[in-house]
């Protein structure tokens, strides 16, 4: 395996921080929380950092990045939602879009990588596809957990449900990751851009 560069090492422990901050900022914040049909949805910016990890540091960075970010939450550090820590938490119902992290910023990656080029289509294209991907394995996730473990019997279109606020919100932030990640590689050094590496 490649020996990483420092700054390569230094935008995942960047991303990794990130990843905790977008988890939690309600808990500092909470005004941010935004009232919904009666209910209040949390604006976590996990799905908004895992897609621009993808996008600014490619596929393998980008997935090593949020694998770190698990490894740390699993070690007991409070990264995860609600300052969460532990392996519990991938356990819990909404595990699987933990999980689901780190495929979506290898997907996202990998399409930006295959295009190399700062187009608000090709990242509006792979922002959405990363979204797809991490509410079909986080939802499908949640359905299985709540009907195996959890003991509890609902439907899969019930599941889903439940998450359109939530998607809705993701969905929006997807988009304005494409616009803000367009803005930035125009402005960052070249070097700086390890989608650019294989």
């Amino acid at each position: 395996m490649k020996k990483l560069r420092p700054i390569e090492l230094t935008f995942c422990a960047v991303f990794v921080c990130l990843m905790a901050i977008g988890a939690n900022i309600t808990v500092w914040f909470p005004m941010l929380a935004i009232p919904i049909g009666g209910a209040t949805v949390p604006l976590s910016l996990q799905t908004f950092i895992a897609t621009i990890a993808g996008v600014m540091l490619g596929r393998k960075l980008g997935s090593l990045a949020m694998i770190t970010y698990i490894l740390v939450g699993i070690a007991g550090v409070p990264v995860f939602a609600k300052m969460a820590a532990g392996p519990m938490a991938l356990i819990n119902p909404t595990g699987g879009f933990i999980l689901s992290f780190v495929l979506t910023a290898f997907v996202v990656g990998a399409i930006t990588q295959y295009w190399q080029k700062a187009s608000i289509a090709i990242y509006s294209f792979a922002a959405l596809t990363g979204l797809v991907i991490n509410y079909i394995f986080g939802v499908t996730y949640m359905y299985i957990s709540m009907n195996t473990w959890l003991g509890l019997d609902i439907s899969y279109m019930l599941a889903w449900s439940g998450m359109i606020p939530f998607l809705i919100k993701d969905a929006a932030l997807a988009g304005i990751a494409a616009f803000f990640m367009v803005s930035i590689t125009k402005r960052i050094p070249k070097r700086w851009l390890l989608t650019n590496t294989p």
